[in-house]
């Protein structure tokens, strides 16, 4: 089911009001495809990466977490493919100035307006940079475009550390940088991004089995915290759309207002890196198995996906519109887990000294265990809007009644359901609401 065209100018819309994401740079004009994370949005990206993290690192024993350096050796890019082939050929037209990869041209006419091209030129994606006081070709390096290289580059040293046997696995979430010509879609494919990435290395001979494990473990997740079956689907890429280094790949794709777009690639990158590496530092990156007394350069499955993206498609598959009371209501049903604020405190009268009291000291005795919000700034129907809007799951209700029979209302997001409870129990109930 294609989504509504319109829902990509409706969740922008949301996003900027509700402190989600913000242009970057907004009050010089912006900068193209660069995006800042607001309050809110801050709150929803951390809670996506503990809950990839948990996932993968904590509720697993075959996995490490790493954090590599952003800037790397030269020599990585090198190795990598990335200096010689990482690489866009592009046209301008010369009539509406927009820019287009030649492999989507038919033809020498502008696809937008039919206008002229220019001659095909080459666009390096890299970014560029400089280490040190004196800009020469000495001190050149990159923005590394990827996360993957800082983990190869640390096989030996978590193997050595770690004490690992294959089959494991090296989990990393990080910036990359690239240095994108055709930027689109709100934040889905923006200079400046976020990944998360597992390199998952195994025995040569065991890889199929594992690439299709790793395929069906990470189609799982993105429906576990909460994105609809019917919207996500699995491809296969065909063999020319294959990169350099890949024996088979596999996209997770959601189905976004502008269409089924990638969200995670699972591929198979068999010894191709840990060779590279081997090749021109010098050094051997392979693995001694004691049990079978075989030395082998381990192949690698690697699940990789865009937080950016991810936030994206789980913005777009928990917003809700319906007419409550013949007025709109939008919400976000966001998983518990991913949502920014698990509760928000609510006093029914602002002008009522005792009762803001009560409020307060329900919400900071939240706060050691929950991020909470007090707000006492609007109506009791605007202020349940704007926690609806962000997805909390919980609005707590604190009105007269309370300060005589020492009761909350709480407020269900999703069912709108309310429940009167004990101020006494406030925290116990929302700890088992979120129980795994």
């Amino acid at each position: 089911m294609q989504q509504q065209p319109d829902m990509m100018d409706k969740l922008v819309s949301l996003c900027k009001r509700r402190g989600i994401i913000f242009q970057s740079s907004e009050i010089y004009g912006g900068l193209a495809a660069t995006w800042d994370y607001g309050p809110i949005g801050a709150e929803i990206k951390k809670n996506l990466k503990e809950a990839w993290w948990r996932s993968n690192v904590y509720e697993r024993d075959d996995i490490e977490g790493i954090e590599a350096a952003i800037l790397m050796h030269p020599m990585t890019w090198m190795a990598s493919g990335h200096v010689s082939s990482f690489e866009d050929t592009l046209a301008d037209c010369k009539s509406c100035k927009k820019r287009f990869k030649v492999e989507n041209v038919t033809g020498k006419k502008c696809p937008e307006c039919g206008g002229e091209l220019t001659e095909a030129r080459q666009f390096n994606l890299m970014l560029k940079t400089h280490l040190g006081p004196i800009e020469d070709e000495g001190s050149l390096t990159y923005l590394r475009p990827e996360t993957a290289q800082g983990i190869f580059v640390n096989f030996q040293n978590v193997v050595n550390s770690m004490r690992r046997k294959i089959p494991f696995g090296i989990a990393q979430i990080g910036k990359s940088f690239r240095n994108e010509i055709t930027t689109r879609s709100f934040t889905f494919r923006s200079r400046e991004f976020e990944q998360m990435e597992i390199e998952y290395f195994v025995k040569p001979g065991t890889d199929d089995e594992w690439y299709h494990k790793w395929v069906e473990e990470r189609f799982v997740w993105y429906a576990r915290f909460g994105i609809r079956k019917e919207n996500l689907r699995k491809r296969q890429h065909e063999k020319k759309e294959l990169a350099h280094y890949a024996k088979a790949c596999t996209d997770i794709e959601y189905n976004f207002p502008f269409g089924w777009s990638e969200l995670e690639g699972i591929a198979n990158r068999t010894d191709f890196d840990l060779k590279q590496h081997s090749r021109l530092c010098g050094k051997e990156l392979d693995y001694f198995d004691e049990a079978t007394k075989e030395r082998f350069i381990p192949y690698v499955i690697e699940p990789s996906g865009g937080i950016d993206r991810a936030i994206l498609a789980f913005l777009f598959d928990a917003y809700r519109e319906e007419e409550v009371k013949g007025e709109k209501r939008v919400s976000l049903a966001l998983h518990k887990a991913l949502a920014p604020l698990k509760a928000a405190v609510l006093p029914l009268l602002r002008n009522r000294p005792d009762l803001v009291e009560l409020a307060k000291n329900i919400a900071n005795g939240l706060r050691k265990g929950f991020k909470v919000m007090y707000d006492d700034t609007a109506s009791i129907g605007r202020l349940y809007r704007r926690q609806d809007e962000i997805g909390t799951p919980y609005c707590i209700t604190v009105d007269v009644d309370s300060l005589s029979d020492r009761k909350v209302t709480v407020r269900d997001r999703d069912s709108m359901k309310q429940d009167r409870i004990s101020v006494d129990t406030v925290k116990a109930y929302l700890v088992d609401k979120f129980k795994d």
